[in-house]
């Protein structure tokens, strides 16, 4: 396989992205795997509220913490994974940005940041990459794989810390941050105006929650702009990679294509282009034997047949992603086949590097 593709596993942080339904998370736990396995501290990160990396690492469940996990790790080597909860890494931010114990507890206890600490359109996103900075500054690993969401909210994922810093220069937020009623007398009569009319639909009282909510953060808003920044800088450091996920579908390459298009709007470059599910090609026997198919005894003439199928099939799938790939280049391409077993366990993610990276899997994972 491509040196190119073997450098992703000298990286820092390899984020998989693509549509749901292409081998994403699959493809991001086999990574991590084969990481382990060379010797690295690997720990794989699903932003994806479904349960598919646990079962993808045959695991009951996982946190918001890292948890190791068992396998043919060549030493120093090792595994974690976890899945990222939104409401505790907030909570965790808050403890941490707060200029004191007090103000931390205000918002904590505050009924709209409880409502909606885990539900607000793009906090799943923001807080993905704070749990990402987070690991990342601890220094525990030194590969960290992120399973991010399908493909249009894992835009989201990129684009969240500059639309957080422009949440934070919003005038309505400046606004809602004055610290005292006196102060908020002095805004314009449209503003006011506004005001009245959103506690008629909602309640007095929730734009009072609202108003403290938004108050409290006096004197934080600094550091999230800090952090913003940060990650920001880490999306494009040297250290970090994309790598693009899809199937051979035209739906799945459609939508591929669209995000490596935005991502190059973001000036973050594809480092690797991963196509699963590809049925098999025969090479050059595997041609002559479909072009002697029609020439061939009954018996034969239906595995000709079958294997003409194959070879066109194989065909179109390859002309599905060619467009592809050349847009991306020259980041190299991996193909993975169908396999005869969903994969479930970490003898299975073994597989899968294998095809990632060539040669034979190697050590298995225990029964």
């Amino acid at each position: 396989m491509s040196s190119a593709l073997e450098a992703l596993l000298s990286q820092s942080v390899v984020v998989c992205c693509g549509s749901g339904g292409v081998g994403k998370t699959t493809t991001a736990a086999a990574l991590a795997v084969e990481g382990a396995r060379r010797g690295r501290r690997a720990c794989v990160v699903t932003i994806d509220p479904a349960k598919r990396l646990a079962d993808a690492l045959g695991l009951a469940s996982l946190t918001n913490v890292a948890s190791e996990v068992k396998g043919p790790w060549e030493p120093p080597g090792s595994l974690s994974a976890l899945m990222l909860d939104t409401k505790s890494t907030f909570d965790a931010l808050i403890a941490t940005y707060a200029t004191s114990p007090s103000q931390a507890r205000t918002i904590l206890e505050n009924p709209l940041y409880r409502n909606i600490a885990g539900a607000l359109s793009g906090t799943q996103e923001y807080m993905a990459m704070e749990k990402l900075y987070e690991l990342v500054a601890a220094a525990s690993f030194d590969l960290i794989v992120v399973d991010t969401p399908p493909t249009r909210n894992a835009l989201d994922f990129v684009d969240a810390p500059r639309r957080l810093t422009r949440f934070l220069d919003n005038r309505v937020f400046r606004l809602l941050m004055m610290p005292t009623r006196a102060y908020l007398k002095a805004v314009g009569l449209a503003t006011q105006t506004f005001l009245r009319t959103v506690s008629r639909v909602v309640g007095s009282e929730v734009v009072a929650d609202a108003v403290a909510f938004f108050q409290a953060f006096d004197g934080m808003e600094q550091g999230f702009r800090d952090r913003a920044a940060a990650v920001q800088e880490l999306l494009r450091a040297p250290g970090t990679s994309f790598v693009l996920v899809t199937s051979p579908r035209r739906d799945a390459v459609e939508e591929a294509t669209f995000f490596a298009s935005r991502l190059r709007e973001s000036a973050i470059s594809v480092d690797g282009l991963i196509v699963n599910r590809l049925h098999p090609r025969f090479g050059a026997d595997g041609a002559k034997g479909a072009d002697r198919a029609d020439g061939a005894v009954d018996g034969e003439g239906v595995l000709f047949d079958n294997l003409r199928d194959f070879e066109a099939i194989a065909s179109r799938e390859e002309q599905h992603f060619a467009a592809l790939a050349s847009r991306v280049a020259p980041a190299p391409v991996a193909r993975v086949p169908f396999l005869a077993d969903d994969v479930h366990d970490v003898e299975g993610l073994v597989e899968v590097g294998a095809h990632l990276f060539g040669g034979a899997p190697g050590p298995s994972a225990p029964g």
